[in-house]
């Protein structure tokens, strides 16, 4: 089945929708409860569940139930549900039946949210339905909405549809008046004094991690030059975070390279990014970045909970072109014999 353009723009309104609730519910739900988010109440073989998590999980689930329009039945797969697979909308369609995928991360940086120290996003991708076959790269809409620290006023949305660009807009959240922003990639051709990073947010792997890290700024020329640091770190516990850095110019590269590192080590991959967690890379992409794999390929995950997911993020095709085929070679030497 196929969608017009004016179709997709509607669907991605809808989502925009979708994510203006969750953020609501969520904002309620701090303002009465406090510290308890943090409290854990489940394992997933794809993350561990926080309270927090459980307030969004059930914001999406009667939202889609109220409001997604019977015409266009969808499949929604989301980390956190009871039994790991999957929702459909009219409730009972059976999958076969639907004509979309939604693919959702309720919370992208839970943690942050958790210690009030950073924002967090509501991730969603929608594609059409092709079975088990969907990947991220059928994504055609994507939308992404910040949950904000307590300090902050303003919380950010922004959406795509592919081959139609983006919209973003800025909320203040004491007023609920909009306005466009028009967030744009850096448009930098070099690195230097620049923040480029890779993932390592938790012990497992970052040593391997580092060591890759280090090595590519040295074959690039950019390692400890002139005896003084040109290359920044920034380490955003969340993709959807990253993805947004590298969409507002803040960051140059981003790298998150945890499953080649978890593989070489023979650990387990849960702490990895998911297609849910990676799955707004096309907003990125309709403002003019690049999201492939660390070989330069384009994202081909299924739409799923669970497969780990390398990817590299550049703000523009000069930078690309500077790291894929140094940072592909790197990885080739590394590779256990």
């Amino acid at each position: 089945m196929t969608f017009s353009p004016v179709e997709l723009q509607q669907t991605r309104r809808l989502l925009c929708r979708l994510q203006d609730h969750i953020r609501q519910a969520f904002l309620t739900a701090r303002a009465r409860e406090g510290n308890q988010f943090a409290r854990v109440v489940a394992r997933t073989d794809a993350d561990v569940i926080y309270r927090v998590d459980r307030i969004s999980e059930a914001a999406i689930i009667g939202w889609f139930g109220a409001h997604w329009p019977k015409k266009w039945p969808v499949q929604v797969v989301m980390e956190g549900l009871e039994d790991g697979t999957s929702l459909t909308f009219p409730r009972g369609t059976p999958v076969g039946r639907t004509v979309f995928k939604c693919i959702i991360d309720p919370i992208d940086g839970t943690r942050n949210l958790m210690f009030d120290k950073r924002s967090a996003w509501i991730l969603a991708g929608l594609a059409p339905q092709r079975g088990a076959r969907t990947h991220l790269g059928d994504i055609v809409v994507a939308v992404m909405t910040e949950l904000p620290t307590t300090k902050q006023e303003c919380s950010d949305q922004v959406g795509a549809v592919r081959g139609r660009g983006i919209v973003a807009t800025r909320c203040d959240l004491r007023s609920g008046r909009r306005r466009r922003f028009f967030p744009r990639p850096s448009r930098a051709r070099r690195f230097d004094h620049g923040f480029a990073s890779f993932a390592k947010f938790f012990p497992a792997g970052k040593a391997l991690l580092a060591q890759l890290e280090e090595t590519l700024w040295r074959k690039l020329g950019l390692f400890n030059r002139g005896g003084s640091e040109v290359i920044f770190d920034d380490q955003y516990l969340t993709t959807g975070g990253q993805i947004y850095e590298l969409l507002t110019g803040h960051d140059r590269m981003i790298a998150d390279l945890r499953p080649f590192a978890f593989s070489q080590l023979g650990l387990e991959s849960a702490l990895s990014c998911h297609p849910y967690d990676i799955c707004t890379a096309l907003i990125l992409q309709e403002a003019g970045g690049i999201v492939e794999t660390p070989e330069g390929r384009a994202l081909r995950a299924p739409l799923d909970t669970t497969t780990a997911v390398s990817w590299v993020g550049y703000a523009n095709p000069h930078l690309a072109r500077q790291i894929r085929p140094v940072l592909r070679r790197i990885l080739h030497e590394k590779q256990v014999r």
